[in-house]
């Protein structure tokens, strides 16, 4: 008997496609990448690459035709591309999940509209309205912010009015849609990871600490240490969020803990993210098999962790100094096979782990399966780690 097999289409060639094809081959299901990259880190080790650009309609075209279904490896795929293929074969997340995540400003009013706080913004479309809404919060510091396209710290200003040239820090954006931010006062930047297949299933991973270098993501503790409270509090938010947009697939929310205890959301991102990878290896089921199942209509799986862990980014020059991490008990290095190294460029990372206590270890995962398998009774199962 010949045993069906699948095969899942990744837009975008980086270590996110790359890891995501990694656990598609555990899983027996080959993966084409698309990528306008030549030797990408994702066609490194794909089954097929297709190489062109997004709007390439004739590479697309044979790219959907090649694949049973298709999802992205990051947001700022052109929307366009996404309707276009969706002619063609099911796309996870979907062209109206992209274009809320693209869009600051989409993207905060949505947030809002389900229930979800963040920091007070608005949009800006000259000084005047800077000064409007500096005299509206009391609070003379501000943010501004391109609507599309940041990531990482780019495309993002901060100011004070007493001191700045809010038309010049307008100008030196290049956009012409802007929103401004009142600083937020944390304590810690966290974020929560949620998986949702077809049958409305979830699966938690998280609260995890973030701590930030230059605005890029330098290292991921979990489980976050904050209040059990604080922590499922976060986690409602992600599933709130994933069920308003009817997620299939993963979904980050990234959030702010506010010193006065209030938890802030700050981005979505529709995929797998960086402070997931460590669930490569402290959890039986990873991020990114949780985002394969997903999209090729699997079942979610049980997002227990066996260890805690502490996952370090690899930037830049630090991708030569890891002779350490060799040598060093419970650390897993995870490179991303990028040849050329650039300040600020993610080139791997490190993941170590704390393996926790069997007795914990029982408790986590009788939690997780009681969640999974009691869940509402139309059968929607939830899933967390703690």
């Amino acid at each position: 008997m010949k045993q069906d097999s699948k095969t899942l289409g990744i837009l975008g060639g980086g270590q996110l496609g790359r890891m995501s094809a990694l656990a598609a081959a555990r899983l027996g299901i080959l993966v084409h990448i698309y990528s306008p990259e030549a030797d990408c880190p994702a066609g490194q080790v794909a089954a097929r690459t297709f190489t062109s650009a997004y709007d390439d309609k004739k590479a697309l075209k044979a790219f959907a035709e090649s694949v049973d279904a298709v999802t992205c490896e990051f947001e700022n795929i052109p929307v366009e591309t996404i309707r276009f293929i969706q002619k063609t074969k099911p796309v996870y997340p979907d062209d109206r999940l992209l274009e809320t995540a693209q869009d600051r400003i989409r993207e905060k009013k949505f947030l809002n509209d389900i229930g979800i706080p963040t920091t007070r913004w608005t949009v800006v479309r000259s000084a005047a309205d800077v000064d409007k809404f500096v005299s509206g919060t009391g609070n003379r510091e501000y943010i501004l912010k391109t609507a599309r396209f940041g990531y990482d710290g780019k495309g993002q200003t901060s100011g004070r009015a007493d001191h700045d040239d809010s038309k010049a820090k307008i100008k030196s954006l290049n956009s012409d849609s802007i929103i401004i931010e009142e600083p937020v006062d944390f304590s810690c930047e966290i974020s929560v990871i949620v998986a949702r297949d077809k049958l409305s299933q979830t699966a938690i991973y998280g609260p995890m600490l973030n701590e930030h270098n230059n605005h890029i993501l330098a290292k991921t503790i979990v489980p976050a240490p904050i209040p059990n409270h604080m922590a499922e509090k976060a986690q409602d938010m992600a599933r709130l969020l994933a069920d308003a947009v009817d997620l299939v697939g993963v979904l980050t929310l990234e959030m702010f803990i506010t010193r006065d205890g209030r938890i802030l959301a700050n981005e979505i991102a529709p995929r797998a993210h960086n402070s997931g990878h460590w669930t490569i290896d402290a959890c039986a089921v990873s991020q990114f098999e949780q985002h394969v199942r997903t999209v090729c209509g699997m079942p979610v799986g049980l997002p227990a962790r066996h260890s805690d862990a502490v996952m370090i980014n690899i930037i830049g020059d630090d991708v030569k100094k890891l002779a350490p991490y060799y040598e060093m008990k419970h650390a897993c290095v995870h490179l991303y096979g990028k040849r050329e190294v650039r300040a600020g460029r993610k080139m791997g990372h490190v993941t170590i782990l704390k393996p926790i206590d069997e007795n914990e270890k029982r408790h986590i995962d009788a939690d997780a399966e009681l969640r999974l398998a009691h869940g509402s009774p139309e059968g929607r199962g939830r899933a967390q780690s703690s």
